[in-house]
């Protein structure tokens, strides 16, 4: 098992890859259901941060839900970050993340989380306001009447109201700028089959919710791709990413279709879920718990899309197809190369699996250790991890089994998941 404990550069490697499948590291369970009881979200308990985040993911479902330039993860984000600073606002336990009212002695911090959830979510999605009414009528139903209820809820509506203004001029907006695609070897442009435009090209600029600067932690620049580095890192792609591979072992492709069958920030929200439910966690625990997990995957979105677009590296399937030009001699081309899965319209250093996992495991172990056990459910299908790095872990080189990312993007996004979610837990 030590060799799961290992750094990413140890890690790199096709044998190492092979290495880290397999039941002891990562199985899979064809159940849809695994799915923990969720327990009665009781006054005060924090099973009503869970039923907000699954309303989330619920509207997400929607494609028409938001804009395309929009990312998710903001949404998440600003869902959280106001549920927190309500609640914050009453307990005075914590410091607020961003907005602090005053509450009178007595207010409901439940009522205000509610209520906070409920604004936020009718804010950034007026058309599903309905379904967003019903959830909240519901929630309030189950406090007693009184001063401090009535309190709470303007407590919440008070900062919902303020941070959605706050972020009313972040540059999500924006709309994004016309990409063009280079042409000099290792320059990103649009992958076959049906070469996409490329997508979030300015949310490198969109302003962090925690981070000074979307650059602050911006990786060094990859290798070039004439370098011996980058021959080694794409032929493992190659190997074990192309869709007629042979070297790629059963459970190392079903892995790479499990990480690939829902947004990835979906799924470590889901486990988040899962873990609040698990330990029937109060009102406070939770609320921190999600906050901290969307405020660092948010920055994590933004801080990634600044350094792709800074280096704008072409993704494997476009340097193995051109490897015949010799822009590296110690990669042969194939110009009918295919990976697992259809790529990503974005460049690819660095990963963003590797980049958003990473966050997500480092804060979720600041909460519940390290070697937390856990399963992951994704479409009906779990795979179950003795450690939340196991599941990061698996999460990036599913991206080489399915011919993505290399490990040279991997490394970078595991490298910026960990920086942010670090400084995120220190400033929260």
């Amino acid at each position: 098992m030590g060799g799961k404990q290992k750094t990413l550069a140890v890690l790199i490697g096709t044998t190492l890859a092979a290495a880290l499948t397999g039941p002891a590291f990562g199985s899979t369970a064809a159940t849809a259901a695994h799915s923990p009881t969720l327990l009665a979200a009781t006054p005060g308990s924090g099973m009503s941060v869970v039923e907000w985040n699954r309303e989330l993911i619920t509207i997400l479902s929607d494609p028409k839900a938001q804009p395309s330039t929009v990312h998710p993860t903001r949404s998440f984000a600003l869902l959280q970050a106001a549920e927190y600073d309500a609640v914050a606002s009453i307990t005075r336990a914590e410091p607020a993340y961003l907005v602090s009212v005053s509450a009178p002695r007595g207010a409901r911090s439940d009522a205000a989380a509610n209520q906070a959830a409920h604004d936020v979510l009718v804010a950034l999605y007026p058309a599903k306001r309905a379904s967003v009414d019903r959830r909240l009528n519901s929630r309030l139903s189950a406090i007693p009447n009184g001063t401090g209820k009535q309190a709470g809820i303007r407590v919440g509506a008070a900062v919902a109201r303020r941070l959605i203004s706050l972020r009313s001029h972040d540059g999500s907006a924006a709309r994004p700028p016309r990409f063009t695609p280079g042409t000099k070897a290792g320059d990103y442009r649009p992958t076959p089959p049906d070469f996409p435009t490329p997508v979030f090209t300015n949310w490198g600029s969109v302003k962090p919710f925690v981070l000074n600067s979307a650059s602050q932690f911006r990786p060094a620049a990859p290798p070039a791709v004439s370098t011996a580095a980058y021959a080694t890192a794409l032929n493992e792609v190659k190997s074990l990413g192309s869709k007629t591979s042979t070297t790629r072992t059963a459970d190392q492709t079903a892995a790479g279709k499990f990480w690939a069958a829902a947004p990835v920030w979906n799924v470590w929200n889901q486990v988040a879920q899962d873990l609040v439910t698990a330990e029937n966690a109060s009102l406070e625990k939770a609320v921190k718990v999600f906050a901290r997990l969307d405020l660092s995957l948010a920055d994590t979105a933004i801080a990634m899309y600044d350094a792709k677009y800074a280096y704008r590296v072409w993704r494997p399937v476009t340097a193995i197809r051109l490897g015949g030009t010799h822009y590296n001699p110690g990669i042969v081309g194939d110009p009918h190369w295919t990976p697992l899965l259809p790529t990503a319209p974005d460049p690819s250093y660095p990963g963003a699996h590797g980049a958003l996992s990473q966050a997500a495991a480092t804060t979720l172990a600041g909460f519940y250790g390290a070697r937390h056990p856990l399963a992951v459910t994704s479409k009906g299908v779990t795979r179950t991890f003795t450690g939340f790095q196991d599941a990061a872990t698996e999460a990036w080189l599913s991206r080489i089994w399915t011919g993505q990312h290399t490990s040279l993007d991997n490394g970078a996004g595991q490298q910026l998941g960990t920086q942010v979610a670090d400084f995120v837990a220190r400033r929260l």
